[in-house]
């Protein structure tokens, strides 16, 4: 990876008409924006689509497309007057687009099938079938238990008895086809996306996250693949033990996998999965890559994650066995939290750079690891994650005097600069191959553009950037950061 630097900005937070972010001109804009101002890299977060907390962390599938990116301009103008997309351009209503946008899809949905499918669906239906018809069942039987989770269903459907199935299979085809046909519109309005972004020299980073969701259909149809009982239900779910988000631990509730099985199969499943990432992405950032080494695990019965205890994962076995079907593959290894020997000893073998935040630096007392004279080349370095408060608001609202005091000193102050201005110099000017800059921070926002606060539900995964945000001087600012400390997209 040589020297370079890009934006963090997830697809939710485009400006568009339609009540969250999409693939569509906005998305072309934002290409171009990245282009103009010299960078390298756009990092976006998991694009499968959400259940649990409408997180992007929490999917009802390891593979299914988000319709909620589909571009609705895909329909005639005509056809979205009067809709409701809720009323905030800088906020995304998740309660509002789930019932207007899943209408507008139906009637695409019906068009295109009376249009005669075409051949590049059936090339796509037929290519991705083992994941796509599972996901389609899924979803229709889950229309018919009014959404509830899978474990709330009735035994037939709960446990896939042959008979039932044939049913849902005639009863539902037309919801069958709504999900195959939305997400085929969903995979080809992607892939144009990063074929122009490629076209542009911008490469895509996208985001796997390490487990998947209880109300999921791979708990659904592949229990062999996590620790459950007779029933399918998980005996023990994912979390994090008490850190400086949470006294008590963060209790994620997703299921934890059996890693014997998984090396049984010679983690089959994964070398499919990560396959399938490497469609969507230049790279692929891992999130909670240290839990590959050893993770916290939680009774399901559990109160809080306090109660939880660390178990060892496969460590470097399954990478390799990864690397010997796929050959090299272009990984981040999001190496944060509790570290240990161990998982830097991982993160070592694999080769991939780890991340690298420059908030932390400040937090901490004295000479810190996450201060950018200790960068190593081969790292990302980030003023913070989507976890993290923005740069303005961690001055505002929770920086010592200590902290702000110990930047000034370090960084020193530029006349008419902003402390998240400082703070993307300091990432800019470290030794790390690649700096990533959240949006927010370029834009100098506050904490109420703040992606996610780990621990919390509701009121998170709902920035949105407006159109007018993009202005001449924020490219003439980000084209001088990129020039200045040599990371300029050649």
């Amino acid at each position: 990876m040589e020297r370079s630097s890009g934006v963090l900005m997830h697809i939710s937070s485009l400006p568009n008409d339609y009540g969250i972010g999409s693939f569509g001109q906005a998305a072309y804009d934002f290409v171009d924006f990245l282009s103009d101002t010299k960078q390298k890299y756009w990092q976006i977060l998991p694009l499968t689509t959400t259940s649990y907390g409408d997180s992007p962390y929490q999917s009802f599938s390891a593979y299914a497309g988000n319709p909620y990116f589909i571009d609705l301009d895909i329909l005639q103008k005509e056809g979205l007057k009067g809709i409701d997309f809720g009323q905030d351009s800088e906020s995304v209503d998740y309660a509002v687009i789930f019932r207007s946008r899943q209408a507008i899809l139906e009637k695409a949905v019906q068009r295109f099938k009376n249009a005669d499918l075409s051949i590049s669906y059936q090339q796509f239906v037929q290519e991705n079938q083992a994941w796509l018809n599972p996901f389609a069942e899924y979803m229709a039987i889950k229309e018919t238990f009014d959404l509830k989770a899978w474990y709330e269903w009735d035994e037939p459907a709960r446990k896939r008895e042959a008979n039932a199935m044939a049913r849902y299979r005639l009863d539902l085809a037309e919801r069958l086809d709504y999900y195959r046909i939305t997400q085929f519109f969903f995979y080809q309005q992607w892939q144009a996306l990063k074929a122009y972004a490629n076209q542009k020299g911008i490469e895509i980073i996208g985001d796997m996250p390490i487990y998947v969701a209880r109300d999921s259909v791979e708990m659904w149809t592949q229990p062999e693949l996590f620790k459950v009982d007779r029933e399918g239900n998980p005996t023990l779910v994912a979390g994090t033990p008490p850190d400086n988000f949470s006294a008590e631990g963060q209790f994620w509730g997703n299921p934890i996998y059996d890693w014997e099985y998984h090396r049984q199969q010679n983690y089959a499943w994964w070398i499919q999965r990560f396959k399938e990432s490497f469609k969507l992405y230049d790279w692929v950032r891992i999130d909670h890559f240290r839990g590959f080494e050893s993770f916290w695990q939680v009774p399901l019965s559990a109160e809080t994650s306090a109660e939880g205890e660390w178990s060892k994962g496969p460590g470097y076995d399954l990478f390799a066995a990864v690397k010997e079907v796929l050959g090299d593959l272009n990984i981040i290894a999001e190496d944060l939290g509790f570290m240990t020997p161990e998982v830097i000893a991982m993160r070592e073998a694999t080769g991939f750079p780890g991340m690298k935040i420059l908030q932390f630096g400040f937090d901490e007392v004295g000479d810190s690891p996450d201060l950018p004279h200790h960068y190593p080349l081969n790292s990302i370095a980030y003023v913070g994650t989507h976890d993290n408060e923005i740069a303005k608001g961690w001055a505002l609202d929770s920086a010592s005097s200590e902290s702000l005091n110990k930047l000034e000193a370090y960084l020193g102050h530029f006349e008419g600069e902003s402390i998240a201005d400082s703070l993307n110099r300091g990432i800019a000017m470290s030794r790390s191959c690649l700096a990533i800059y959240r949006m927010q921070d370029l834009l100098n926002l506050d904490n109420r553009s703040r992606m996610n606060k780990p621990s919390t539900l509701g009121g998170n995964w709902k920035w949105r950037m407006t159109k007018e945000q993009l202005t001449e001087e924020l490219k003439s600012k980000l084209i001088n950061l990129t020039q200045t400390y040599y990371r300029e997209n050649k």
